[in-house]
């Protein structure tokens, strides 16, 4: 780079000088902020791959056919998870039309490699598996799936048995299993004992903490990674947190939501890997995916903090 010049600057040169500084003056305001923190990441066990700790959940919020003003909203969820640093997109067959929509955006927008995309199976046998799961992969528009995910535990030996076949041949990336129920938590940990998994997916909250007794530091044990669903307890923890003032420690985390507070507070469980919130705005997004930046407290804070959220 040449010396600063001390001399007066040419016509030419405060022509060129002129042209930049009224380029940069109409540039969108989110183009002249200063670049975010990194989104926090966290190994998965098994293979160490670094995955960003704030996806999406596309239940209910992706379920839209094209045309509709909910449609039309949606890019941009996927426009702030990526901004971010987030990659994760979890969806299921079950979710009516969450799957298709998802596949669409993603091949609009030619970002499919910037997605961590995660599915999953929910029916008997192994050729309806194999059927449901192949449509999966179309609607989807991928040739490959990141996580395939036996749901709620359905038919899961014969699922299990599928999945390692297609993860040896490539087609899928990560196995592993769900659930959303502490009634169903038993039969979970069985498996955990019994496969060898890639990843849990489970609930848990701060009012629905069940998973901390034996889930959690089970997957841990078993090296399995741990991806949370419901981290608002269905919504009603939110709903009625919504008109409270934020607690004077709120910014002391990082933190400028309630939404942001109750992200925090399953995240700093070291077993969970990433946290999947659901929604359908832009705004939710990164209001959401702002929780993922920064430290995170560690217990002992929740037991002084938790109870008096709750309330």
């Amino acid at each position: 780079m040449p010396p600063p010049k001390d001399f007066p600057l040419t016509r030419a040169e405060l022509l060129r000088l002129g042209a930049a500084l009224c380029a940069g003056a109409v540039l969108p305001a989110f183009a002249q902020r200063p670049p975010m923190p990194a989104m926090n990441t966290r190994p998965i066990p098994s293979t160490r791959e670094a995955l960003p700790v704030i996806g999406c959940g596309t239940w209910i919020g992706f379920d839209q056919r094209p045309g509709t003003e909910e449609y039309k909203r949606l890019p941009g969820v996927l426009d702030a998870l990526f901004a971010a640093g987030g990659t994760v997109i979890d969806s299921s067959p079950m979710y009516g039309r969450s799957e298709e929509t998802t596949g669409e955006l993603l091949a609009a927008s030619g970002r499919r490699d910037k997605a961590f995309l995660a599915t999953k199976v929910w029916t008997s046998g192994r050729e309806a598996g194999i059927a449901q799961m192949e449509q999966s992969f179309a609607r989807l528009r991928t040739q490959r799936m990141d996580l395939m995910q036996v749901h709620n535990l359905v038919d899961w030996r014969t699922h299990l048995a599928t999945l390692r076949g297609w993860k040896d041949k490539g087609r899928v990336r990560y196995i592993g299993i769900t659930h959303y129920t502490a009634s169903a938590y038993g039969e979970v940990e069985a498996v955990l004992k019994a496969e060898k998994l890639d990843f849990l997916q489970i609930n848990y909250s701060l009012d629905a903490r069940e998973a901390e007794q034996r889930l959690l530091p089970l997957a841990a044990e078993h090296g399995v990674a741990v991806i949370v669903n419901l981290p608002f307890g269905g919504g009603g923890l939110l709903r009625r947190l919504r008109d409270k003032p934020l607690p004077p420690w709120a910014g002391e985390i990082g933190c400028t939501s309630w939404a942001q507070v109750l992200l925090k507070f399953v995240l700093s469980h070291p077993a969970v890997t990433c946290v999947i919130p659901g929604t359908s705005r832009a705004e939710h997004m990164a209001d959401n995916a702002a929780a993922g930046i920064g430290t995170f407290p560690d217990a002992a804070f929740w037991r002084r903090e938790a109870d008096a959220i709750r309330t």
